[in-house]
């Protein structure tokens, strides 16, 4: 455990110091949420190795201050979201939001599906697992080569436009398809992989923030090579008495207002973890040099 995650013990760990985000310019969360991914079984297949402490796990989500809760049908399949509404229901001043676009055949297995009858179909199942009367965010977990590109945002705006779901978002997306997808419906949110060393969506990043849009980076504590002793991420860390993810999500917070890190874990102290960076300041010159590193290291790969 790090010295700031003991530290902030003693105070109330509290995830609304990241800030908030209105997403779809009217639901108001804040920035850093909770990927409810890694609660489901190994391979994101069935039920989790430890049922109990995922549940606790979720429970605590609230209780840190955390509002924005992000999973997808294909997780478990259909675990994630089930195990949400055990833990959470009815979601008092939360925001649920979910995906589709894959099936799944077994662990670690993953096939596209964005034919607009299976988007439809999906997006209704997950309203009722999740015992919502509309979806606040509900995403499109890929864009599926193999279904005309269009069909799939014209089966997205059909859920808007029959109050199944409230905002639409995209995941794993150009900036070029944002700009398409936008032409059918108002695309709330882009969800892309991105983190300090992960750095392929830095246009479309600065294209949402340029236009208001929710950036949600998946695989946000990642930190390659400057995670290893020595490096200059490890020497921050040292000096904010953090550990090195703690830095890299601070980072993260820090790069872009419309921002809206994830991160995800089945237990609990992990959560408390994650949630104890928003309480690390980094400098402007930290940040700066934190940021020539990772572009570097990203350019080298």
């Amino acid at each position: 455990m790090s010295e700031t995650m003991q530290k902030s013990g003693t105070a109330r760990l509290d995830a609304s110091k990241s800030g908030s985000f209105k997403i779809g310019g009217d639901i108001e969360v804040a920035r850093l949420g909770f990927g409810a991914m890694r609660i489901t079984g190994p391979g994101i297949w069935g039920e989790p190795t430890d049922r109990a402490e995922a549940i606790a796990t979720l429970k605590r989500v609230p209780e840190l201050g955390i509002n924005f809760i992000d999973t997808a049908d294909s997780y478990g399949p259909d675990v994630s979201e089930r195990l949400i509404r055990e833990a959470l229901f009815p979601y008092p001043h939360m925001l649920i939001a979910t995906k589709a676009g894959f099936r799944r055949s077994g662990p670690g297995a993953w096939q596209m599906d964005g034919h607009p009858g299976y988007l439809r179909e999906q997006a209704l199942k997950s309203r009722e697992k999740l015992g919502l009367e509309r979806i606040g965010l509900w995403q499109l977990h890929r864009i599926d080569p193999k279904a005309p590109r269009d069909e799939q945002f014209a089966a997205i705006k059909s859920l808007l436009d029959d109050r199944v779901i409230q905002h639409a978002g995209l995941s794993e997306v150009s900036v070029a398809d944002i700009e398409a997808a936008a032409k059918v419906f108002p695309v709330a949110t882009v969800q892309n992989r991105y983190n300090l060393v992960d750095r392929g969506s830095e246009d479309v990043l600065n294209y949402c923030q340029t236009h208001g849009i929710g950036f949600i980076p998946w695989y946000p504590l990642a930190a390659g090579n400057l995670a290893k002793a020595g490096s200059l991420l490890d020497r921050v860390a040292k000096a904010h008495r953090a550990a090195p993810s703690q830095i890299a999500l601070a980072w993260m917070l820090k790069r872009s207002p419309v921002m809206l890190p994830i991160p995800g874990t089945s237990k609990v102290t992990h959560l408390e973890e994650n949630v104890a960076a928003v309480d690390i300041v980094l400098s402007d010159d930290e940040f700066t040099a934190l940021d020539r590193e990772g572009q570097a290291e990203y350019s080298s790969t």
